[in-house]
């Protein structure tokens, strides 16, 4: 059986994710970089990361996008607001995201992640077919740079992603599986999902998560984790010191 590495999340200017002191120090073998902001997406920047990374043994698994505009308040304000789903900032997010890809590939990186946001599961819904094509777009631009794109999980039952993905039709679509937030959305059994999903499974992020009294509706409790794995891995340390739900 395959081992793979653990990882946490780390960033350059946001401020999110494992301390680099603390990388270095535990001798973290991955990361997942929270894309930086547009002004810091330089070849510069690229280039001095990648230094950084050497020096340190530690190889960024996947550049993980995420926009302004966006809340993980509760679940109605996620529906409003994450990922491309709104319509609203959908051209403007699909922009931004090929601009992370764009770095990605200068940091040496052949995976980009995002939330795309709460696809409806009936694909004769207002909007599914535009969701769709914006993936597949997305997913083209990654391809032109060699890179797969992950779907993180939460939002959608296994069922749901699993046609989304056969409605995209790309080969470098995949999926960071997090079952905790499965649970946090009262979207499904996370194990049952991961068995029904596996063969799109790239990579995984590691948490605690309680179901709420009322799944889909309200959050359950989460527990934020310490170790998170990326592109992917099979153990994680954690911590329980309670949190809102986030990503």
């Amino acid at each position: 059986m395959e081992t793979w590495p653990i990882g946490v999340f780390a960033s350059v200017d946001a401020g999110l994710g494992v301390g680099w002191n603390v990388i270095s120090e535990l001798k973290v073998p991955t990361i997942q970089l929270h894309a930086p902001h547009r002004e810091n997406r330089t070849a510069e920047t690229a280039e001095s990361l990648r230094a950084q990374l050497g020096e340190l043994g530690v190889r960024c698994t996947a550049v993980f996008g995420g926009f302004e505009g966006e809340s993980y308040a509760d679940i109605p304000t996620v529906v409003k607001t994450i990922g491309l789903v709104p319509a609203e900032t959908r051209e403007s997010r699909l922009q931004e995201m090929c601009e992370i890809s764009d770095f990605a590939k200068q940091l040496g990186c052949d995976t980009v992640a995002l939330h795309l946001g709460f696809v409806p599961e009936d694909p004769s819904d207002e909007g599914y077919a535009e969701i769709v094509e914006v993936t597949q777009k997305l997913c083209d631009h990654c391809s032109n740079n060699h890179q797969y794109l992950h779907l993180e999980t939460g939002q959608e039952t296994a069922e749901g992603l699993l046609e989304f993905i056969q409605n995209v039709k790309r080969e470098n679509l995949k999926i960071n599986f997090d079952p905790a937030n499965m649970i946090l959305y009262g979207s499904g059994e996370p194990i049952d999902a991961l068995q029904k999903v596996a063969k799109h499974v790239r990579s995984i992020h590691c948490k605690d998560a309680t179901w709420s009294d009322k799944p889909g509706e309200t959050w359950g409790r989460k527990f934020r984790s310490a170790m998170v794995p990326s592109t992917s891995a099979n153990t994680c340390k954690r911590s329980k010191r309670s949190a809102t739900p986030a990503r």
